[in-house]
């Protein structure tokens, strides 16, 4: 499962949409590294300012990987912090979380690209 939904969020989202605070405060609690991550590199885009802040160190084991291929594969919780953060997330591999500011920069669409993708592999990351 990838989220701790409480009985009263899930009575919530039964009766209509659920608000993007009570989102990402779900969010916030069912996958702490992944929070954790996103909200470390908000803040070093904020303080260190530049085109983009990312990671480069692997998750410490699997289910901290999980959590983050969790939250940014799914498009409900990946587009809810973008709009919580004000932030544009992009990932390569297992754990190379980008967080770029909002628009569309020139280092974002290189960023995404096939040939940054390909630029990225090595064999350590092969089956993560």
């Amino acid at each position: 499962m990838s989220l701790e939904v409480s009985p009263e969020l899930l009575e919530t989202a039964r009766q209509g949409e659920i608000d993007d605070a009570a989102f990402v405060e779900c969010i916030r609690t069912s996958l702490p590294y992944a929070w954790e991550m996103v909200t470390g590199l908000v803040a070093r885009l904020q303080v260190d300012g530049g085109e983009f802040a990312d990671n480069h160190t692997p998750p410490p084991d699997e289910q901290a990987r999980g959590q983050l291929l969790r939250v940014l594969a799914s498009d409900a919780m990946r587009g809810c912090l973008e709009r919580y953060f004000g932030v544009k997330l992009a990932f390569q591999n297992c754990h190379r979380l980008a967080v770029f500011p909002t628009g569309d920069s020139a280092a974002y669409r290189t960023f995404v690209t096939a040939r940054e993708q390909i630029l990225n592999q090595s064999p350590e990351l092969r089956d993560c």
